[in-house]
């Protein structure tokens, strides 16, 4: 009777089956979800739902059933919402205690790969905080390696905003590597993820831009003695709207300027044009040794306050000595 019960499909009422509370997954798309619950009124359900059952005694004395889902929540709310009264379940028996509630409910929806990283990573976080799993347990119970439940883990770590875009499919998890490198610079953090967001910044990108900051970080270390090139670097960088990196070399150096498109191209390129336009009598080279606006105030010739001197910057940072 007990093989039976677990392999044979029951008939059951949609309203008699109760949600699971160990149910690791807490994103559905609206849009699928109506899609899925169009198919089904057409269709019907064509894949059952995992279910507990149990009596519970009335205070007449009689019983009467109940039923916990352990799989197939997705299903369940596109039945109510296409009207369905009965859906087809499978029941497994037994008393289920919540910790293999939700070793089900994690198993069976990373077996039809309906869980995104998020809604994992939080699940595998229940089994370790309220059941004291360790990272190598989960690896064996989902059939991942260690590794991959540690990794899947330290996603938690970004913020919600990123969590939200990451669970919407609005960046992917392979860009939350590169994002977590830069965990403890919020603020590049942000200005990276808005870049994926809104630029379409690729992984690959993403993770040279990361390692491009953590660079930089060390550079300014090394910078102290050099302020001047540092905040020519800035004023490109402000300039120009994307990343700008100097490099000094033994003689002259290199300008490095990001760019993740064509049009990203063709705006740096119109606005140094457009910066030729306002100064026709100044060069590019000027600019760059100046670190500063020419303003109405400053004599011609004069040197603003605070720039360097004409003989230091032709020596220091011509833009003859450096290639871009």
């Amino acid at each position: 009777m007990q093989q039976f019960a677990q392999n044979a499909v029951f008939w059951v009422e949609v309203e008699k089956i109760k949600p699971n509370p160990f149910q690791p997954r807490r994103e559905f798309d609206a849009v699928k979800l109506q899609e899925l619950a169009d198919s089904i009124r057409m269709y019907g359900v064509l894949q059952p739902l995992v279910v507990t059952r149990k009596e519970i005694a009335r205070e007449d004395g009689g019983l009467f059933t109940e039923y916990e889902l352990i799989a197939g929540e997705r299903r369940l709310r596109a039945s109510r919402l296409a009207g369905i009264g009965q859906v087809p379940v499978l029941i497994r028996l037994g008393e289920e205690n919540g910790r293999e509630k939700l070793e089900l409910s994690i198993i069976e929806n990373l077996q039809r790969e309906d869980l995104n990283a998020v809604d994992r990573a939080r699940a595998f976080q229940r089994l370790v905080e309220e059941f004291g799993f360790k990272h190598a347990d989960i690896g064996r119970k989902v059939g991942k390696s260690r590794e991959y439940v540690s990794n899947t883990l330290r996603i938690l770590d970004l913020s919600e905003e990123i969590l939200t875009a990451l669970a919407a499919g609005k960046i992917n998890e392979g860009h939350t590597r590169p994002l977590l490198m830069l965990s403890g610079r919020p603020e590049q953090q942000t200005t990276l993820f808005k870049e994926i967001v809104y630029r379409r910044v690729t992984v690959r990108e993403a993770e040279s831009i990361s390692r491009r900051i953590a660079v930089e970080r060390a550079r300014k270390r090394d910078f102290g003695a050099d302020p001047e090139l540092l905040a020519l670097e800035h004023e490109l960088r402000e300039r120009l709207g994307t990343r700008v990196r100097i490099e000094r070399l033994e003689q002259g150096g290199k300008i490095l300027i990001d760019f993740f498109s064509k049009d990203d191209l063709r705006a740096i390129l119109s606005l140094m044009k457009e910066n030729a336009e306002k100064h026709p009598g100044e060069s590019f080279e000027r600019h760059l040794s100046s670190g500063a606006e020419p303003s109405a105030s400053t004599p011609e010739g004069a040197v603003p306050p605070g720039a360097a001197k004409p003989e230091e910057a032709e020596e220091l940072y011509s833009v003859k000595n450096f290639s871009v």
